[in-house]
């Protein structure tokens, strides 16, 4: 069974190995752990036979206009069980209220967003993969 929890308070680094697939310099689990405290609003799946973290989505946000969900992942092996999509419906419930409510994807992704009422959207961004495993703590 998967339970889901609104902080990530008491998880430990063990608890949240395995994500940032295909990245080539992830976060490490402790900095991972420092991305979800630090965002305005977490959201995880864990598995309540092993205690691990098998999902997760955050958002950053003003708190009375705006908010970006810029990290949503579901480990390889639970994926196709609807955890993703439980994922963002409960996160787009914890931001009920907001005007707007973004995030970027890769085009291959565009059409899991859309089954849940997402609209394609054009933007801009810079990426600085040097920097992809974070910034340092106290930086």
């Amino acid at each position: 069974m998967i339970t889901y929890v609104y902080t990530s308070a008491g998880i430990a680094p063990w608890q949240i190995e395995g994500f940032f697939e295909g990245w080539p310099n992830p976060p490490t689990p402790e900095t991972h752990l420092r991305i979800l405290a630090q965002s305005a609003e977490t959201v995880l799946a864990i598995d309540d036979e092993t205690d691990a973290v098998v999902g997760f989505i955050n958002a950053v946000s003003d708190g009375v206009l705006a908010a970006y969900i810029p990290l949503l992942e579901v480990l390889p092996k639970y994926r196709g069980r609807g955890i993703g999509c439980e994922l963002v419906e409960r996160m787009l419930t914890r931001l009920e209220g907001l005007y707007m409510i973004d995030l970027a994807c890769d085009e291959d992704l565009q059409p899991f967003y859309e089954r849940i009422g997402m609209r394609r959207a054009i933007g801009m961004q810079i990426r600085r993969y040097k920097h992809q495993s974070g910034r340092a703590s106290g930086s």
